[in-house]
């Protein structure tokens, strides 16, 4: 709220609810929402924000000025998708069958499937049919509401390939008015040439392709698949050292499959998110908290890999521990862009409230990707928001598997309407 005069760029009015998260999922107290709210928007950020009566008061409109009347819709703030994995080549429909017949994803992976199926597709395409493949899923993210992606590499597993990978995710930052946040994930598997060469492919990570995508500035952050089958704790400590002294934030594909001790090291680093830690202990509950590394839940993967054990999220918010929801939308483990139904199922299965699902997947994710202006209704914030045709903040987790997007707005600017 403001008692300046504004003269916004944009105006919405009249929404049934105004959506404002709180900082973390663990505040449901700071979570409020704002009947008959408005919102007053300059040069892309979030001016002003209240009832319609007070801004109204407050702003001058122009000829210019874009006014929404939302005409009783609902407003959030645009969707921070944590932990995406959308450059790839081909899909795995032919696995999501054979899973569903009995094997296991690991089963999988041992015959060649899985990631390593995926890179193969990868490396046999050109940056420009990575980039045309990728496109209609980034408009998929938009229709489900999403502003923001963090967008990982990880399908090349080789110098050339990840960094082409990356290249991909520029050029979609540049092409698509959603934002990408680059992650490199060289570490995502022991690709098929180093498979009895391991440490030979951990020495070329450290020093080939940090330094590479460091030079080219192709990523904000490193990653790293943590698990005893893949890296383990002492190989994933290795890279992670050397991608934070190359001047790379941290992530940890964390205790996905079993508890290894990957969020406990993701805490000790000073990562900036622990991701799955479906498998948490205790004792890293409470290094995570001490440390501020986020922990990103992804109920979606446990779902579509038919797994049972989610992540426990109830018992990290008790602790205060605020969490993140993301989609892990990828060709294998998890293949939708729908934040709605990553609430719809974490609603489910790990017993989250609306509040902290709205909380989870909007300014919590955006501390998950250490962007401050991103996922709240603010002064200064990026008027990045949704407009939903559904009649409170409670409807849209039970209301699953159809789109309740009106418009979607990003910067200021629509880009998406129905």
């Amino acid at each position: 709220m403001t008692n300046n005069t504004i003269v916004p760029d944009l105006l919405i009015k009249n929404a049934r609810q105004l959506i404002c998260p709180a900082e973390s999922s663990s505040d449901e107290a700071s979570f409020k929402i704002i009947a008959d709210g408005a919102v007053a928007c300059v040069k892309g950020e979030i001016a002003a924000f209240g009832t319609t009566e007070e801004i109204l008061a407050n702003v001058n409109i122009y000829q210019q000025t874009t006014v929404i009347d939302s005409g009783d819709l609902i407003v959030s703030p645009g969707f921070v998708d944590a932990h995406t994995h959308p450059v790839f080549f081909g899909t795995r429909e032919h696995e999501f069958e054979k899973r569903n017949q009995g094997k296991s994803y690991a089963e999988i992976a041992k015959e060649g499937g899985g990631i390593r199926h995926s890179v193969r597709q990868l490396r046999e395409a050109s940056e420009e049919q990575l980039i045309e493949h990728a496109l209609p899923y980034l408009d998929q993210f938009a229709e489900c509401g999403t502003t923001t992606i963090e967008a990982k590499s990880g399908y090349g597993l080789s110098l050339k390939d990840e960094i082409k990978s990356l290249r991909v995710i520029k050029k979609l930052n540049e092409l698509h008015p959603l934002d990408l946040v680059p992650t490199f994930l060289g570490a995502h598997e022991i690709p098929d040439e180093y498979r009895t060469q391991r440490e030979k492919y951990i020495q070329m990570i450290i020093e080939e392709m940090i330094p590479a995508v460091v030079e080219e500035n192709l990523a904000e952050f490193c990653d790293i698949f943590c698990e005893e089958h893949v890296f383990n704790v002492r190989e994933t400590e290795k890279i992670l050292t050397a991608a934070h002294d190359a001047g790379l934030k941290l992530k940890v594909h964390a205790d996905q499959l079993s508890s290894s001790g990957g969020a406990e090291l993701a805490a000790q680093l000073h990562a900036v998110s622990a991701d799955h830690v479906d498998y948490i202990s205790d004792r890293a509950i409470e290094l995570m908290k001490k440390n501020g590394t986020v922990p990103v839940l992804l109920p979606g993967a446990v779902f579509f890999l038919g797994l049972t054990h989610y992540a426990p999220a109830r018992k990290m918010i008790d602790a205060d521990l605020p969490v993140a929801i993301a989609t892990d939308f990828n060709p294998g483990s998890c293949m939708t862009q729908s934040m709605p139904m990553m609430m719809t199922i974490a609603s489910i299965y790990m017993k989250m409230t609306a509040q902290e699902l709205w909380t989870a997947t909007t300014a919590t994710a955006a501390k998950a990707i250490d962007k401050k202006n991103l996922g709240k209704i603010e002064i200064g914030a990026k008027a990045d928001l949704a407009l939903w045709d559904i009649p409170n903040f409670r409807y849209l987790p039970y209301h699953f598997g159809v789109s309740h997007l009106k418009k979607l707005i990003k910067s200021g600017k629509i880009i998406w309407e129905k």
